[in-house]
């Protein structure tokens, strides 16, 4: 029997297509020391698709994050992901000198995969001339939240408290970021300051739309708040924000790494299914601002018995 958070979502999504796929695509980065691995998949019809680049989390790769790449695709977008160097598929040693960079490395390539449109559309035989490139979004999970939330605005302040480099970039409209982490300073355990120093984050620039996505159960060892620290992105930037809570859910949200992930400690089919409809709402207008998809999607969460989350925007 279908879940009642998903039944009313899954009629304002509409029926899937057949999602045709390549990889990898290789992006020449020489400054990178190993070139850029991308998978890219997209409808195998209809035309002025939307991008979405999803950026996945520490030692993920670009298969992972099926749920909802796969979903993505079959409901009208063309989604991009990229392998950052992190990945467990790369066998790179932590004493490798990029590691302390290598926060610097994802976000480069994100910017890369943008730069090079036109080598990843011309990758998917019967994808060229269909991409929108007026409409970019990016997503992340994770580290990989951590990593798009650069290019919405987040900066990482340095040791004084200064905003470092603006990271942002024009050409993304929105984003989606799930599990991202909250302050810095104080608010890290003593392990995550002295191992990742680029967790000091800055959201007062943060001003492109975005969908914050938090687990209220999620009490993580890198901060010594609990669960309430992944909303700090929604009270603490400025702009368009959605925030969306989803109730008993930790680091994975019910599984969006992968169907059969092994690091998912609260598997919830339920919960993956209705963040595959949620995440795609909001960004089908974030994208499209006349579609109302997002407007009806929060009517149906806030009037759905027993419902797995709760929105709240502004």
């Amino acid at each position: 029997m279908p879940d009642s958070n998903t039944t009313t979502l899954s009629n304002i999504v509409g029926p899937s297509t057949t999602v045709v796929s390549a990889k990898p695509v290789i992006l020449q980065a020489p400054d990178r020391g190993e070139d850029l691995q991308v998978r890219v998949s997209a409808p195998a019809t209809g035309g002025d698709l939307p991008v979405i680049v999803l950026s996945h989390g520490y030692g993920s790769s670009m298969d992972g994050y099926a749920p909802l790449a796969d979903f993505w695709a079959a409901h009208g977008f063309v989604v991009l992901q990229p392998t950052h160097l992190d990945s467990r598929t790369l066998g790179i040693p932590a004493d490798d000198p990029r590691t302390p960079r290598m926060w610097r490395f994802r976000i480069e390539d994100v910017r890369r995969v943008l730069d090079e449109l036109d080598v990843l559309e011309a990758a998917v035989p019967g994808l060229g001339g269909r991409i929108d490139r007026g409409r970019v979004a990016v997503a992340g999970h994770s580290w990989g939240a951590q990593t798009v939330s650069a290019l919405l605005g987040a900066r990482v302040l340095d040791s004084e408290g200064v905003p470092g480099e603006d990271m942002s970039d024009p050409r993304v409209t929105a984003g989606v970021l799930l599990a991202l982490t909250g302050k810095g300073g104080d608010d890290l355990s003593p392990f995550a300051a002295e191992h990742f120093p680029f967790m000091n984050p800055s959201f007062d620039d943060m001003k492109t739309p975005a969908l914050i996505v938090a687990g209220d159960q999620y009490r993580s060892a890198l901060t010594t708040r609990g669960p309430d620290w992944f909303t700090d992105p929604y009270f603490l930037s400025p702009g368009s924000k959605s925030l969306l809570t989803l109730f008993g859910a930790e680091h994975s949200l019910g599984g969006v790494s992968g169907y059969d992930a092994a690091e998912t400690t609260d598997a919830s089919p339920e919960r993956v299914a209705l963040l595959q409809h949620l995440t795609w709402a909001y960004l089908r207008t974030a994208l499209t601002p006349e579609d109302d998809s997002w407007q009806h999607a929060i009517s149906v969460l806030q009037t759905t018995p027993n419902p797995l989350g709760n929105i709240q925007s502004r």
